[in-house]
């Protein structure tokens, strides 16, 4: 089970993580909740839902490369000219969504912190391992964020086409972009494997 995700009888997956992988994941998401934004929920507490329900959002996309990736235009292609009215549907889609899908980023990524918060190390101090159990709906909000992380790193490194990732892997060992490489490597196996514990 280690390094990979293994389903559980019942529903839900596990996987032994050591100390090193549990501080990349959680360093990770954490950088991940500050890019996507603390949001307006902290500050709307005793506010009308009915009025957090209609709330508007921003209308053009983030100018920022990785949240442009979590936060896609809904209509037109990203590499191509839009249309104005592309563009105005875009837009509108955009207003009434946004806030929600950041809400959601959030929380998952969240509940991946806590998570892992909440493993308790055996063996050896610096040799520790934990064995992190999901339930279904914690497997959920990991693959999101998973998915979320490898967006965000692929963006970063530039990876717009498989052949780019291809590339990236034969960088030089002292290419400074070769840890996030490994990174982006890495999750994707962890990605893959909960999906496969899932239906498997």
């Amino acid at each position: 089970m280690a390094g990979h995700f293994e389903p559980l009888s019942g529903g839900g997956a596990a996987a032994a993580l050591d100390e090193v992988e549990v501080s990349i994941l959680r360093s990770l998401t954490v950088q991940l909740l500050e890019l996507i934004g603390p949001g307006d929920a902290a500050g709307t507490d005793g506010a009308d839902p009915l009025a957090r329900l209609f709330a508007e959002g921003p209308s053009e996309p983030p100018s920022d490369p990785a949240l442009a990736r979590l936060f896609p235009d809904a209509y037109g292609d990203p590499d191509a000219a839009q249309d104005p009215q592309e563009r105005a549907y875009a837009a509108e889609f955009r207003r009434y969504t946004e806030n929600d899908l950041r809400d959601r980023k959030r929380e998952d990524a969240l509940a991946v912190v806590r998570s892992l918060d909440a493993l308790v190390m055996a063996g050896d101090p610096g040799d520790g391992v934990a064995v992190l159990r999901l339930t279904p709906e914690d497997c959920r909000r990991w693959l999101g964020t998973l998915n979320d992380l490898r967006l965000t790193i692929g963006a970063r490194l530039e990876i717009t086409h498989e052949d780019d990732g291809e590339a990236l892997l034969r960088l030089p060992d002292d290419d400074p972009r070769k840890p996030m490489v490994m990174a982006h490597l890495w999750l994707g196996g962890l990605q893959e494997t909960l999906v496969d514990a899932l239906m498997g």
